[in-house]
């Protein structure tokens, strides 16, 4: 099912643009505000999924709307479209817990795939802006692991059997597994056969010591 989806942005052609585009792929956009009031209003009535809202509007900026948001507990998931290209928007947004942060510049190329990470309950960053300022992004839940559990996972990357791992780190192999079932549950991974090889594989860079 198509999220509900509520759109802000004072630029008129923008926000048609977008409107445009997005009913073009058939997505459920209930709304549309030329204004941060406007656009706060449409969210407390309607509760959309997502609000698609460009950081720089009247009355409120889609910082201050994502910030009275989580204030009042509305589950509705902000995506900022903007600009701007500074850390410290960038950092802000991280705080507020923002879903999306799409470059109005490649707006229509990213803002499907934003919308599909978001329905899957991820975060998208414009990669262009995360080129930009240079930052690493890590993966989801990544920070939940400690030291002694990134270091298994790091031996895992590096095909290590459960046996090795335990003579390399001098612990059981029971101890191995029991570090494992933990990561896999902080990561979040299905608990299917080699899941937390495959995340291993696929996250390695962040594992070096």
């Amino acid at each position: 099912m198509s999220p509900t989806i509520i759109i802000a942005d004072d630029h008129p052609l923008i926000l048609k643009g977008l409107q445009e585009f997005l009913n073009e792929k058939n997505f459920n956009v209930l709304a549309s505000a030329k204004n941060g009031k406007e656009a706060l209003a449409l969210i407390k009535a309607h509760v959309p999924d997502i609000a698609i809202l460009d950081i720089k509007m009247p009355f409120y900026t889609g910082l201050q709307i994502a910030e009275k948001c989580k204030a009042d507990n509305i589950p509705t998931k902000i995506v900022l479209i903007t600009f701007e290209k500074d850390e410290i928007t960038y950092t802000k947004a991280k705080t507020l817990g923002i879903y999306g942060y799409v470059l109005k510049e490649f707006a229509l190329e990213e803002i499907e795939n934003c919308i599909a990470s978001v329905i899957k309950d991820k975060a998208y960053f414009s990669p262009e802006l995360l080129k930009f300022l240079e930052i690493k992004v890590f993966p989801q839940h990544f920070e939940n692991l400690t030291k002694h559990e990134k270091n298994i996972v790091r031996l895992i990357s590096e095909n290590k059997t459960g046996v090795e791992i335990a003579e390399m780190l001098f612990i059981s192999p029971r101890t191995v597994e029991k570090h494992k079932s933990n990561v896999i549950k902080k990561l979040k991974l299905e608990s299917k056969q080699n899941s937390l090889l495959i995340w291993a594989k696929e996250n390695s860079e962040f594992l070096k010591s």
